[in-house]
Order: structure tokens, then sequence, then C-alpha cells
């Protein structure tokens, strides 16, 4: 995982909200996809930093994050 503020190309990236976000709540998540890592910001702090994630890594989180459920 790796932690870098935006930059502008950024801008290619197509983001997707979390189905689990609200406008109401703090909770608010977005993923993009790119070629071989995924993306993840705070939806309310677009600009701010972002989380990034290999293939692997992000399967992993995933199946732990189900399992929590």
């Amino acid at each position: 995982m790796k932690i870098r503020p935006s930059t502008d190309r950024d801008a290619d990236l197509v983001w997707h909200k979390s189905s689990y976000s609200t406008n109401e709540g703090p909770e608010c998540v977005e993923v993009a996809a790119a070629p071989d890592t995924i993306h993840v910001r705070d939806s309310k702090n677009q600009r701010g930093p972002q989380l990034s994630f290999g293939e692997a890594e992000w399967s992993t989180f995933i199946s732990y994050a189900a399992d929590r459920d």
C-alpha cells in the first residue's frame, strides 16, 4: 500500500463511490481502478491523500472486508 497526494493525472481515473457511503455521514469512500493499481480516496476530500494498492493487496483487503460485513 502507498499513500500519496492527489495529482493532475488523477483526472484520467474514473472514480466510483461506495454503495455504503451517504451524503449525510463521514464514511464516504471512492475507488478507481488503473491497469495495475487500485486507488482509494475520501470523496469529501478529493484533492487530499489517496491510498493505492496492487491487485493482490486489494483482493486480500476485499476478502477480509467481506468477511466482516
